[in-house]
């Protein structure tokens, strides 16, 4: 009996081992129970109202459940609302996974917002200034300079906007620039209902957007506007956007990084 509760211990151990391995350096930014390390902020909840501010979610915008038989966050959408890390990071890869629900309530939008930093309400009088991975349905992946964010992306021009296309010159994107939205270079998003995965790597002043396993945008130059100045933006807090749709996020890890991986 002995014997063989040492093998079981054993064979316990070789097991634990390999999966601290296989999950080395991972930080997990959603326990599955409940929004610790998060703040939420929410916006007005009518047009010209008055923002209901930080910690103050009575209609339960962001919310811990069960979909799929996992736990996530919901995003209900029905409010435009911030929910934010309470931590900056700098040099990371973040992982997520995200589906839309049913509900709309005007379109199915949302973002990733990284590099934020400052007052919630500087940008778009609800958010933090901040570069933007957009999540909105049709165009995920694309990157907006939200606030006084700046970016050089390499672009063409189709039309009346711009797109990420390899090796092409650099445009710079943000305030008092050409434009503060660069389009993605293709369409990697899964149709409605299905769990899409967003890898985004943030190195110095680069950021690469993969959807579902392909890089779909990089930007260079990460930058803030201060006082008329340029400034280096390569850290800051993270947020995910309520913003007219419902949708559901899991699976949100983060790792430091020491390079971007040599494939981008």
């Amino acid at each position: 009996m002995t014997k063989i509760f040492l093998i079981f211990v054993l064979i316990a151990g070789c097991f634990t081992q390999a999966e601290a391995q296989s999950n080395a350096g991972w930080r997990s930014l959603f326990n599955g129970k409940n929004l610790k390390g998060w703040e939420t902020y929410v916006g007005p909840l009518e047009k010209g109202g008055t923002p209901l501010g930080i910690r103050k979610d009575p209609m339960k915008i962001f919310s811990v459940v069960k979909e799929d038989g996992q736990p996530a966050i919901r995003i209900s959408g029905e409010v435009n609302a911030s929910l934010a890390t309470r931590n900056s990071y700098e040099n990371y890869h973040l992982h997520l996974e995200f589906k839309w629900g049913k509900l709309v309530f005007s379109q199915r939008n949302s973002g990733l917002l990284y590099h934020s930093y400052g007052p919630f309400g500087a940008a778009l009088n609800v958010w933090m200034n901040s570069h933007e991975l957009q999540m909105k349905h049709g165009n995920l992946g694309d990157l907006y300079c939200m606030g006084a964010t700046y970016s050089k992306i390499p672009a063409v021009k189709n039309g009346d906007q711009y797109t990420y296309q390899t090796g092409e010159a650099r445009v710079a994107f943000g305030n008092d620039e050409i434009a503060k939205i660069c389009s993605k270079s293709a369409d990697y998003e899964k149709p409605l209902g299905e769990w899409n995965t967003i890898d985004l790597y943030c190195f110095g002043s680069t950021s690469v957007h993969v959807i579902n396993g392909k890089v779909n945008m990089v930007s260079y130059d990460s930058r803030k506007w201060v006082n008329q100045e340029l400034l280096p933006l390569v850290q800051g807090k993270i947020q995910l956007q309520s913003e007219g749709g419902e949708l559901f996020v899991r699976n949100i890890r983060l790792k430091h990084i020491k390079e971007l991986p040599s494939d981008f």
